[in-house]
């Protein structure tokens, strides 16, 4: 588990990474890059915090 952890920590670091290079980026196709990377990077992340916190708990039947 402390794996999948130090997974996601690293990806929510590269996207921000990725998104500040993208502000800065003078070059448009650069700057189009990197914010898609940024994007893909916060999707991973976001599945990877999913998976972690497990399966959605079931409403009961009434």
């Amino acid at each position: 588990m402390k794996d999948i952890q130090a997974h996601l920590e690293k990806l929510r670091i590269e996207a921000a990474e990725c998104e500040l290079i993208s502000k800065l980026a003078t070059n448009a196709t650069k700057k189009a890059l990197f914010a898609k990377l940024a994007a893909h990077h916060g999707t991973l992340a976001e599945e990877v915090e999913r998976t972690i916190s497990g399966p959605p708990a079931a409403e009961p039947m009434p």
